[in-house]
């Protein structure tokens, strides 16, 4: 509401302002996150290694520093540095160009390395986006496992059916139905709380087993979706050729690198044109600060906690989807009860990322490299064992968590360290 001038003329005093202000410990808070930028969650991933290394130190009595050496070399990450006089192919064409790097994943360990860390950046990203576009409306996405598993079945169904179909269309059909089916199952989470005002987090872990439990019958022995050709092995039929998602980079036996990485750099661009450059985007982050003074400036809260949950499982679907098509191209039954894996790294994803496009993307090549870099092929036994490598990989991302959660006093520890050197310098004057 503007306040008009005082009678006499002159300059309107705002009441929230002068000596006798003292602003809340919510708002004091918020400042001192936006000052934080970058450096707590730096901070966060420092101290997560830190702990880590300790705990890799103590109880194997290696050194830390060889380990994580060997998990950045298992990612990948090296082939950054490992800089020489190479060509490029043009994706899609028969044309080269100088490039720095040696893209031949047969020649070089890295090249291949680096394609599994940037496959597992792909759901990551995602399944991040889904978590961090309903915590901007003020809800916690907890069912990226159900999302993302319902939009792996309908993409595998979809496409492993209709033959005929040109490959474009049918690909495209097999994403979008996907999408679709993930944007729905968590729109039912979103329409509970908007009418019945049903806590998310409970609605999603339910419907996270019912989509479980929906995959197992499909794609069981004697299901309804089970493979044509072994009648006793419990896995989808493969999608068709056509529905599969162009490589550009690796071979397509070797589990190469799919179009889907753009996808999910797509992905970062919309969340953030979504959520900064549109009137959808400032309702949910209208709602998400004050669903009451939300509602008071005319916002409908109830149609942007659905909104805000259909567009975190469209995400999530996305994610299920791309993989099916991009790499896996079936799923068995093991495949529903283990895809939490990737759904629930998401919420680290998103809380590390905090919910910004570019920290989800940071954070999402942190992790990827972390699961890439501890599996058993990539990981050099002689340095560190296998079998602990994806405990260790565990350990640090619940240390991540933690100390994401604890920022308040990280931002305390920065805050204590500004308040002595202020001491200090006001001593020495």
């Amino acid at each position: 509401m503007t306040e008009l001038p005082p009678e006499g003329g002159g300059k309107v005093e705002n009441p929230r302002q002068g000596g006798d202000y003292a602003p809340s410990v919510a708002a004091r808070y918020a400042l001192a996150q936006k000052a934080g930028g970058l450096v707590v969650p730096l901070l966060t991933v420092v101290l997560a290694f830190l702990i880590g290394g300790a705990v890799v130190f103590a109880t194997t009595g290696d050194n830390p520093l060889s380990t994580y050496k060997a998990i950045f070399e298992g990612a990948g990450l090296n082939w950054f540095i490992e800089i020489g006089s190479y060509e490029l192919r043009v994706p899609f064409t028969d044309a080269h160009v100088p490039f720095p790097w040696n893209v031949n994943d047969i020649e070089s360990t890295a090249a291949f390395n680096l394609q599994q860390t940037l496959i597992n950046f792909v759901p990551l990203v995602l399944t991040g986006l889904a978590v961090a576009f309903a915590f901007r409306c003020g809800m916690f996405n907890i069912g990226g496992q159900g999302q993302y598993l319902a939009g792996a079945i309908v993409a595998v169904w979809v496409g492993s059916s209709l033959p005929g179909l040109p490959g474009v269309v049918h690909v495209l059909a097999a994403i979008v139905a996907g999408s679709l089916v993930g944007a729905a199952w968590a729109g039912i989470a979103g329409f509970l709380k908007a009418t019945v005002g049903t806590h998310e987090v409970i609605s999603t872990i339910m419907l996270n087993w019912i989509a479980i439990w929906i995959g197992v019958f499909l794609f069981g022995l004697g299901g309804p979706l089970q493979n044509d050709s072994d009648p006793f092995v419990p896995v989808s039929n493969d999608i068709l050729d056509e529905s599969k998602l162009p490589i550009f980079w690796g071979d397509p036996f070797l589990q190469a690198l799919h179009v889907g990485f753009f996808v999910a750099l797509a992905g970062l661009v919309v969340y953030w044109i979504t959520l900064n450059r549109t009137t959808l985007g400032y309702e949910v982050r209208a709602v998400g600060y004050n669903p009451e003074a939300a509602r008071y400036g005319g916002i409908s809260v109830a149609r942007n906690y659905f909104l805000a949950m259909a567009i975190s499982g469209l995400f999530a679907g996305l994610a299920g989807a791309l993989d099916t098509t991009g790499w896996a191209y079936r799923i068995n039954t093991n495949d529903v009860m283990i895809s939490s894996q990737i759904a629930f790294t998401g919420i680290a994803v998103a809380l590390l990322g905090r919910n910004k496009a570019i920290g989800i993307g940071f954070a999402a090549l942190l992790f990827a490299s972390l699961v890439t870099g501890t599996s058993t092929r990539n990981l050099d036994p002689e340095i560190f064992k296998p079998e602990l490598a994806s405990n260790l990989t565990l350990l640090i991302q619940g240390l991540v968590v933690l100390f994401v959660g604890a920022d308040v006093l990280i931002l305390s520890l920065l805050g204590l360290r500004r308040r002595r050197r202020r001491r200090t310098e006001a001593a020495t004057e």
